[in-house]
């Protein structure tokens, strides 16, 4: 049995996939690709490539749910888990080295855009805390790029060496396999995309296992392929959505509100400009939408202290 898996997933990926799979194919292992109901011809590029197994969902479950089909449908006891638009630059065998110590659980290795340039402040950060998801809401993060609450969330001071980690990003990330079990996967309730990986190197890091960053594997990462092709409302809807899930899951109750307050302020602001720059009302139709969860995640936290609130999948409010 090969002791490596591979799982993609794709959604509408057709102009990456190929060269995704070219790129694994000197290192051997078992490869799935779960693609989530896309309406090119990514599924036909797939059925091309031999020795590649697919499954073609026929509606999009999302990351979460697509990430633990493919992991269930492989026997390897290590998975590297990848995104359509990673190629893959050197062996990911180092991975597997660190993942072989009990204590490890994950490890994700060194992404670098299509200059060559290290993908810092996104290829590790750490966990949120929620001051750090309050400036995001709020913008601070984007005018200040460099204030000490963002670089410490996205490990700007980090050393380029083998070192403990919090959060890898889930486009890259290999994932020990009976850890994966322990967990019970992904998060489904973070769907379609965003906060998911978040939430799983939180979990791991909760029931008592490492995480390491092996910054000698290198991969080049284009980026935002999928979501890219969604339009700007839907986005948005998405990630304030698994936003407030994230924070209604594992904040309590005053930091959970905090983080509300700030969604509710970082709208409206957003909703202004919008109007300004757009010169149309639909801004404020869709940050409405998110202000609205955004209360009711708050409420939710304050009558029910001591539960877990689901806020994922806005468009359903």
């Amino acid at each position: 049995m090969n002791r490596l898996g591979v799982v993609v997933v794709a959604h509408n990926s057709e102009r990456e996939i190929g060269g995704c799979l070219e790129s694994l194919r000197p290192f051997g292992g078992e490869i799935v690709v779960v693609d989530n109901a896309s309406a090119d011809g990514t599924v036909e590029c797939v059925r091309r490539e031999a020795g590649v197994r697919l499954i073609a969902n026929p509606w999009n479950r999302g990351f979460a749910a697509a990430a633990n089909q493919g992991i269930g449908a492989l026997a390897a006891p290590y998975v590297l888990l990848l995104n359509p638009d990673v190629r893959i630059l050197d062996s990911p065998a180092p991975l597997v080295e660190a993942c072989s110590h009990p204590d490890v659980a994950a490890a994700g290795g060194k992404l670098l855009d299509e200059s060559g340039r290290p993908q810092k402040g996104f290829m590790i950060r750490r966990l949120p805390a929620p001051a750090a998801l309050a400036f995001e809401a709020l913008g601070i993060n984007r005018c200040w790029p460099r204030n000490p609450v963002n670089r410490a969330y996205r490990c700007l001071d980090l050393p380029d060496e083998t070192s403990d980690v919090e959060q890898p990003p889930g486009a890259f990330l290999l994932i020990k396999r009976e850890v994966w079990q322990k967990l019970g996967g992904f998060d489904e309730t973070f769907r379609p995309v965003w906060f998911e990986d978040v939430d799983f190197c939180n979990r791991i890091k909760q029931i008592g296992y490492r995480i390491l960053y092996v910054p000698r594997v290198r991969a080049s990462h284009k980026g935002g392929h999928s979501v890219g092709q969604l339009g700007w409302e839907i986005r948005e809807a998405y990630w304030y959505g698994n936003l407030l899930t994230y924070a209604a899951k594992h904040y309590q109750g005053p930091a959970v509100c905090a983080v509300c307050g700030a969604v509710v302020l970082g709208s409206a602001l957003r909703a202004l400009t919008g109007v300004l720059r757009f010169g149309s009302l639909k801004p404020i139709a869709v940050y409405d939408r998110v202000v609205r969860l955004a209360l009711r995640a708050c409420l939710a936290r304050i009558t029910h202290p001591a539960g877990r609130p689901s806020y994922g999948a806005i468009g359903q409010c």
